[in-house]
């Protein structure tokens, strides 16, 4: 590994940061974005629909975190054992990358989530689901922390720190051709595309050197409630849910979605939400007017879910909302309402 960062240009070199292995990784988080743009400063990458996950490999040891630091590693024990035989022995690295599932040639969250509630080692080993891990960012190699390293600079160091093999997948990306590979995107179904800065460094926080151009619509959102089912149905028949405003302070209510669970699902959720049972809504005094009158059930505000939907609303409310699972790798103050951006960091792209 040191003949690596000893390859590196001295104007590089000199930003290498001697540290500590952290064991607790923060992310770096893009915004999302509604100009589409191409530009010889930016890389552009296929936007998946998975788990973010970092890595973490010492001495033969490796443990996998979610985006909120949680120890994800009995989920995925095929992608550990693969990074043990894939960084060199006793190296120490920092990686970072999302864990997929397909559906077809589509990443599928919905199908990904079977594996993400797997609490056994055993369990994970017999599952059907097959997952992978597409790595895209280096962040710490043999003692020294890579984070002011230009982007480019630490996916080259990444393409040699790992030996690449399913269910190890390097993430490919292009250069400066953001919108014929959005065009693309959208036409296979993709989610959309991450649009990088090329000589942006790491930085631990939402930063617009990172922004996503999605093809639909998706938006984490917290569920605040759920009402009875009618019909056939059994579980719930809609979730109530919402996102934060002031800082994790007011729950705003963002609509009713009752589409896009399966029975095993409802059952699953509704369990879970019943365990979580209160008297009092969780969502703004404000927001009392929108709320359904029908017999409703109120939570505690702390089950995280992904929901697609077209657009939306003028009275913020989600239009034509679907459930796709939830989400364990994002805490509930932290789910604020996605607003694209137009730009990109520092300037306006090309």
């Amino acid at each position: 590994m040191k003949e690596l960062l000893e390859s590196l240009p001295p104007e590089e070199k000199g930003l290498l940061r001697e540290s500590d292995l952290p064991r607790k990784p923060t992310p770096m988080l893009a915004v999302l974005s509604d100009k589409v743009f191409s530009d010889p400063g930016w890389v552009f990458e296929r936007k998946l629909d998975g788990e973010r996950v970092m890595a973490v490999a010492s001495e033969g040891r490796v443990g996998l975190r979610s985006r909120n630091g949680k120890d994800v590693s009995t989920s995925y024990p095929e992608v550990v054992e693969a990074l043990r035989g894939a960084v060199e022995a006793g190296a120490e690295v920092v990686l970072d990358g999302e864990i997929v599932a397909f559906s077809g040639s589509i990443t599928s969250f919905a199908r990904l989530q079977r594996r993400m509630r797997v609490r056994n080692l055993e369990e994970a080993r017999e599952s059907d689901v097959a997952v992978y891990y597409y790595l895209f960012d280096l962040l710490h190699l043999g003692g020294f922390d890579l984070s002011d390293l230009p982007l480019r600079a630490r996916k080259s160091l990444l393409k040699e720190a790992v030996t690449f093999a399913d269910p190890l997948r390097f993430t490919p990306h292009r250069n400066e051709e953001g919108e014929a590979m959005h065009r693309e995107a959208c036409r296979k179904g993709w989610e959309g595309v991450m649009a990088k800065e090329a000589d942006s460094p790491y930085r631990r926080t939402r930063s617009r050197s990172w922004l996503k151009l999605k093809c639909v619509n998706r938006q984490e959102l917290v569920i605040g409630g759920f009402t009875e089912p009618g019909g056939r149905r059994t579980g719930f028949g809609a979730l109530l849910v919402g996102y934060y405003e002031d800082g994790g302070k007011t729950l705003r209510y963002a609509g009713k979605v009752g589409t896009g669970v399966d029975e095993e699902t409802l059952q699953r959720v509704s369990r879970l939400l019943r365990a979580r049972e209160r008297r009092t809504p969780p969502f703004s005094k404000a927001d009392v007017p929108d709320l359904p009158r029908e017999e409703v059930h109120w939570v505690t505000p702390n089950l995280v879910g992904q929901f697609g939907f077209t657009e939306w609303t003028e009275a913020g409310k989600l239009r034509h909302p679907r459930f796709l699972g939830l989400r364990r790798d994002k805490d509930p103050e932290d789910v604020e309402r996605e607003e694209p951006r137009s730009g990109a960091a520092g300037r306006e792209p090309a």
